[in-house]
């Protein structure tokens, strides 16, 4: 077989190479120079891309060789971009609602935006004021008739503020009405004679009664015990609390005090002649020779026809109640509630008022003066969006004229620094709120800040689900989020800790995790009352606590395509919706059900996840212990 003859590599091999490559440089060379300019002309211009200017070819080079992650911003988006046009056409009372709330919504968006709607600033400043007042007096008179039963409260109340009133129980009157009277022999209807006093806060949305702050209820005859009791209680979104009952009895001595008063004095019952107690503790005296003390004992404070003097304070563990110059009864603080936010005193019931005075209240309100609880600094901003794939988006619920609760948020749980990266964005959604010059203040709120996507409709109690599905919209379409949770402005949450939770579930399977309520059934009768045109069943379908849950991404999809599609059922309940919508996408895709106690319903427990009704003070509290402390640590004080 004939061996090839294998020629030496020679020099002219080598120079005809070293043309090659010196006319590909030139020609990189030449594309180059005609592909920078167009990349500034072009590129440089969006206002939807934001990329480092480039002097030379060679930064460039480094830049991608190192492959850093580049920051880009979305274009400025202050207006959820969910479609309302044709979603509200249904035929249900619901409907009607959301879609009379959207026509007005628009509209009044549309004078915002226009500039014809003034600031609260520059309202202050026409009409010549810049505080409030430091104490507010009116007679039984003007009450009754000017104010129906109201006073204002300009800004609430602060530390030691004290409400006087001066009035006069009626006679008890029979009570025909079956939810408080009770029919007895001879078809009596049973007497009544009680009177509800009320701290109450501001009505944030339509349609949603304003929040019992202080709920003071003497019954000096028609309580189901037959004795004369006080009952005082809280509602917070239209939720009542556990009423705390003074029946006569005086708290014992191992029961947490207020402000080192006991919560319930006592008072002589009409059969009391001196209790067992007394008489045992008389014997022991007696018989052990120690010098007899005479008790002091109180009738109960109010009678019928006789006047009083009943005054509340404020003090730094609760309310205190005195009257005629004793004290009564104290309330403590309970969670959610603010000072500031006792923006009003009712009272209504069986009295004749004469007088109300109230003393040493605050000059300012944070829903009033929002300049001054927003803190506009840039370490504030919602920081901007990196080229990373967005783990988790959490949609924030929040009223209007919550300025303090958001700034609040913002100085917390949305300073972590999965946020910070990115791998978690979070937003604020905020419907209109009924007086102009607070939409004024969120429109610059949101463009300072830019983490505040306003749903244009005009904000309704029973519309809230509407934010959840313009949070569903915005996390698949705006963020593309693996996950999207929802959670209210008065939630606290454990960012990582959540994140660690969804990471448990299988990759690629459909998840809803959260506090899930099993068999729940609708009330019939009552104040919260569902109408079977409402809800036909007799059970809710399992849902999550509406305070926080999370749920993968295509259910996300699923709901906002159906909403698109006028096929999604709308409940007023917006957590029982959430459930209701899960349901039926896991008729066609097995759904992952997750249930924690961790995900708070009411207030903070242990090694939360997400704790609830937590004020802003509470919010930079348990984020400095978790910082400082490393600990998931509730904090108690308001």
């Amino acid at each position: 077989m004939k061996k090839v003859k294998l020629e030496p590599f020679t020099l002219p091999n080598r120079l005809t190479l070293i043309q090659i490559f010196m006319v590909m440089m030139i020609l990189y060379m030449l594309f180059m120079s005609f592909e920078i300019p167009l990349a500034f002309k072009a590129g440089f211009g969006s206002e939807t891309v934001a990329i480092g200017f480039l002097t030379d070819a060679m930064p460039l080079l480094a830049e991608q060789n190192q492959q850093k992650i580049r920051p880009f911003r979305l274009p400025l988006k202050k207006v959820s971009t969910l479609s309302f046009n044709k979603s509200f056409e249904g035929v249900s009372e619901l409907h009607k609602v959301a879609k009379h709330a959207y026509i007005s919504g628009k509209k009044l968006w549309e004078e915002v935006e226009s500039g014809k709607v003034k600031s609260f600033l520059t309202s202050k400043v026409e009409n010549g004021s810049d505080s409030c007042l430091n104490s507010v007096s009116v007679s039984g008179f003007e009450f009754r008739e000017k104010l129906k039963g109201v006073m204002v409260l300009p800004c609430g109340l602060t530390l030691w503020s004290h409400v006087t009133v001066v009035g006069t129980p009626r006679w008890a009157h029979g009570e025909s009405d079956s939810k408080i009277g009770v029919v007895q022999d001879r078809d009596e209807a049973v007497l009544v004679s009680q009177f509800m006093m009320e701290l109450q806060g501001l009505k944030a949305v339509d349609n949603e009664e304003p929040p019992r702050i202080l709920h003071f209820n003497p019954r000096l005859k028609g309580d189901w015990s037959g004795k004369p009791v006080i009952e005082q209680n809280t509602c917070y979104r239209m939720q009542w609390g556990t009423a705390l009952r003074c029946e006569g009895w005086k708290s014992r001595a191992d029961e947490e005090t207020v402000d080192g008063q006991v919560k319930c004095e006592k008072w002589i019952h009409d059969d009391d002649n001196r209790s067992e107690e007394w008489k045992a503790t008389w014997w022991l005296n007696r018989l052990m020779g120690r010098k007899k003390v005479v008790p002091i004992d109180w009738p109960y404070p109010f009678a019928e026809g006789k006047l009083f003097v009943l005054t509340i304070s404020a003090g730094l563990e609760g309310y205190h109640v005195t009257v005629d110059g004793r004290h009564v009864t104290s309330f403590p603080y309970r969670t959610g509630f603010a000072l500031e936010d006792a923006t009003g005193l009712s009272i209504n019931g069986d009295v004749d008022v004469h007088n109300i005075y109230a003393a040493s209240l605050p000059t300012s309100h944070p829903s009033f003066a929002p300049q001054m609880h927003l803190e506009l600094l840039p370490q504030w901003k919602a920081p901007p969006m990196l080229g990373v794939n967005v783990e988790l988006f959490i949609g924030i619920l929040s009223a209007g004229n919550h300025f303090a609760e958001r700034m609040a948020v913002r100085k917390s749980w949305m300073q972590h620094k999965l946020i910070k990266s990115s791998h978690v964005v979070a937003r604020f959604f905020v419907a209109l709120h009924g007086r102009k010059d607070i939409n004024v203040e969120i429109k610059k709120e949101a463009e300072y800040f830019g983490d505040i996507i306003i749903v244009p409709y005009m904000d309704h109690y029973d519309l809230v689900v509407l934010k959840t599905i313009a949070i569903c919209e915005y996390g698949i379409r705006t963020v593309a989020a693996k996950y999207i949770m929802k959670c209210d402005d008065d939630t606290f949450v454990r960012v990582d800790s959540v994140i660690s939770e969804a990471r448990q579930v299988q990759s690629g399977k459909s998840l809803y995790m959260g506090n899930m309520n099993y068999h729940h059934k609708p009330l019939r009768n009552g104040k919260w009352a569902v109408t079977y045109e409402e809800w036909v069943e007799d059970e809710y379908p399992t849902y999550a606590n509406g305070p926080g849950y999370i749920v993968s991404s295509d259910i996300a999809r699923f709901i906002v395509s159906e909403f698109e599609r006028q096929k999604l059922k709308l409940f007023k309940m917006e957590d029982v919706s959430m459930g209701m919508w899960v349901e039926q996408f896991n008729s066609s895709r097995e759904v992952e059900y997750v249930h924690s106690f961790k995900f708070c319903q009411f207030g903070c427990i242990e090694d939360y996840y997400t704790a609830h009704y937590q004020s802003p003070r509470q919010m930079t509290c348990m984020w400095d212990k978790l910082q400082h402390q490393g600990k998931p640590l509730c904090c108690n004080m308001r």
